[in-house]
């Protein structure tokens, strides 16, 4: 071997060999932040998984309820039976509004048919009338009317006409009674009453009559019936009539 070819060897191994220390040391620096990479790199792609992966709901979570139609109704009937198939109820209206959040039905110029099991019927009337889910419950607004009309049942017994008349009427169909916190006409047969507010309840007779009471009591030969129920004024100076009408 030439000295040349001998110098030309060692030039080469002199350049590799700082190659490498070369190499060498960016390798120990970069070794020095691998945690710090590698931890950037997970926490880049947990952010990735979670901005594309799909979301739940938790199977508790409930969405809220907004006092909002839910659906509607344009001139119709509804009608409920019993576990016999005995019609209970029909109601009619121009309009009907369902709310969700409160389970009422908002019914414009309303018509209520309620049947009895001995066959009595009522019907009210009003402008607009709210229920509840089940229909036991109606509240009457606006021209508010009650009517029982006269009927005779199996056993014979009369009931004479029953009215109630204001601008609004409670009824609370399952107990049979009806109330008001303002004005009111009643009328049962011939006789006839009125008050500032008013709790009747059919399945005791008893007809509450508070405020300015005044009432009119026609001849019994002039009508025919049950008698008229006990009225109790809670303010008898102020009435027309008696304070308890008296069974004839």
């Amino acid at each position: 071997m030439t000295a040349g070819a001998a110098a030309l060897g060692m030039g080469v191994l002199g350049r590799m060999s700082q190659a490498w220390r070369r190499l060498r040391g960016v390798w120990d620096r970069t070794a020095m932040y691998m945690p710090l990479l590698l931890m950037g790199l997970l926490a880049l792609g947990t952010y990735w998984l979670a901005r594309n992966n799909p979301t739940f709901s938790s199977p508790g979570a409930v969405k809220e309820v907004r006092h909002e139609v839910d659906y509607f109704m344009r001139n119709f009937s509804v009608r409920t039976f019993d576990a016999s198939g005995r019609l209970k109820s029909e109601v009619f209206g121009d309009s009907g509004r369902h709310f969700a959040d409160t389970d009422i039905l908002e019914i414009d110029q309303a018509r209520i048919r309620s049947i009895r099991p001995d066959g009595l019927v009522t019907v009210a009337t009003g402008n607009r009338a709210y229920t509840n889910g089940d229909g036991s419950e109606v509240q009457l607004v606006g021209n508010a009317r009650v009517v029982r009309e006269a009927a005779r049942d199996a056993s014979g017994k009369i009931f004479p006409r029953l009215e109630f008349r204001g601008e609004f009427l409670h009824a609370f169909i399952n107990e049979e009674r009806v109330t008001s916190n303002k004005p009111v006409i009643l009328t049962r047969g011939l006789d006839q009453f009125t008050g500032d507010a008013f709790d009747y309840n059919n399945l005791d007779q008893v007809a509450n009559l508070k405020g300015r009471v005044r009432g009119v009591l026609m001849p019994r030969a002039a009508q025919t019936g049950a008698p008229l129920p006990p009225l109790l004024p809670s303010r008898p100076a102020e009435s027309a009539a008696p304070s308890g009408v008296p069974s004839r």
